[in-house]
């Protein structure tokens, strides 16, 4: 049996905090990892579909680089970090045609519109309602319907109508988006596990918390590891699949907060050109349209990304899990559709060839993109970062930070919370 002060599950943003804290502070820690790499949602590849260009097939952006921990550490390392703000322009359609500089510009004061609304819904004698209940209360506003779409399936992976509406508005982000030039994957594996005794292709299958004398014992499929405690970094997919078994059942309010805390999808299709054909559009610009009604399927467009050939669409809530499920080729049929219904026919000599979609779904050590709350729930994030067993079992990650949900920075900062934790226990 291998002795260790602190095990942490998961190599992801959240595992590589806990156990960077852990070493700063001069405290033994293993890192257990299921997969065959670091970095869990944070992952760059190089896709022959796209000319095997580095392409991060999950996490793109340092959101809210003003207060995001890893900007720092990415600029002390010398790496270069692309404004994406400042590279991307925008361009929106109504149906057929390019919207109209008033209509742009109503377009402009709509999230204003939107947030004014939602924080009538918001007072704190008011229940937690769903994303969609805004909408709701614009029905004269022609954009309320794209914003919704925006924030619920786009940016939070989930349908509005499934949405906390406390949860969102406790999550907005603000300030700067950076990107890692090479990819923010690549970022992670190069300098975030230096130093780290990180074990990868460990799956961890069973955790008992009450060993006699204190500690807890993790089984995997290398063998059992002893530690005084334990830092569970698994996304909420894992935990609610029971693929790590409990020994005891965890305490009911934990198992609440996970089921509150379900896992949405975003996924993305990336198209190459092959031809010189670029839509008529500037480089790195934004692609979108006007949505109609609440709960169509909407997919946004990044076209010649840093001044690539291809194009990459982002689609997220149930029209995402049902591409998934019917596969990578009418993925792709449905993002031709979409870039049909605003540039025409030419999409078709444009996009011939296979298509590079992801699928998060499918990975047994993930199973989504990142966890929401459900209406009424807006609580449950805080509920699962709670240290219900004395410190021999916490749990950290993306779905336990509560102001920078659904992202690295979220991660990491709930990872070295759960680290001070574990070394006061």
């Amino acid at each position: 049996m291998t002795e260790t002060d602190v095990a942490v599950i998961g190599a992801g943003l959240a595992g590589l905090g806990a156990a960077t804290a852990l070493r700063d502070a001069g405290r033994g820690a293993i890192v257990l990892e299921a997969s065959g790499r670091i970095g869990g949602r944070a992952f760059t590849a190089y896709p022959p579909e796209i000319g095997g260009v580095w392409f991060d097939m999950g996490a793109v952006w340092l959101h809210s680089a003003e207060i995001n921990p890893l900007v720092p550490i990415a600029r002390e390392a010398g790496e270069t970090l692309l404004r994406s703000d400042e590279l991307r322009q925008e361009r929106t359609w109504i149906g057929d045609r390019p919207a109209t500089p008033d209509e742009l510009a109503a377009y402009d004061g709509a999230p204003d519109r939107f947030a004014t609304a939602a924080a009538a819904l918001l007072a704190p004698d008011q229940a937690d309602p769903p994303l969609s209940a805004v909408a709701r209360r614009m029905p004269d506003d022609p954009w309320a319907p794209t914003i919704e779409a925006w924030e619920g399936p786009v940016i939070c992976a989930v349908d509005a109508d499934r949405f906390s509406l406390r949860d969102w508005h406790r999550n907005q982000l603000t300030g700067s988006n950076l990107v890692p030039q090479g990819g923010i994957g690549a970022f992670v594996a190069r300098r975030l596990g230096a130093g780290l005794d990180i074990r990868l292709d460990t799956p961890v299958r069973a955790l008992r918390w009450d060993r006699p004398g204190g500690g807890v014992a993790i089984e995997t499929d290398r063998g059992t590891i002893a530690a005084r405690s334990a830092i569970v970094t698994v996304s909420t997919g894992v935990l609610a699949a029971g693929a790590i078994r409990f020994d005891p059942a965890l305490p009911a309010p934990l198992r609440d907060a996970i089921a509150a805390l379900p896992m949405g999808l975003a996924l993305k299709v990336a198209l190459r050109a092959a031809g010189p054909d670029r839509l008529d559009l500037p480089g790195h610009c934004s692609v979108d349209r006007q949505v109609t009604r609440s709960g169509e399927a909407f997919m946004v467009f990044q076209c010649w990304p840093f001044g690539r050939d291809y194009v990459q669409g982002w689609i997220g809530g149930t029209p995402a899990w049902e591409l998934s499920r019917a596969g990578p080729a009418a993925a792709a049929d449905f993002a031709r559709g979409e870039l049909r219904r605003m540039f025409g026919s030419r999409i078709d000599r444009l996009f011939p060839g296979p298509a590079l979609v992801t699928s998060w779904d499918a990975d047994p050590w993930i199973r989504g993109a990142y966890a929401y709350a459900v209406p009424g729930q807006a609580d449950a994030r805080a509920h699962l970062a709670e240290n219900l067993t004395d410190g021999r079992l916490i749990f950290a990650g993306e779905a336990c930070h509560v102001g920078l949900a659904g992202t690295l920075a979220g991660a990491w900062i709930s990872g070295q919370r759960a680290a001070a934790q574990a070394g006061r226990a």
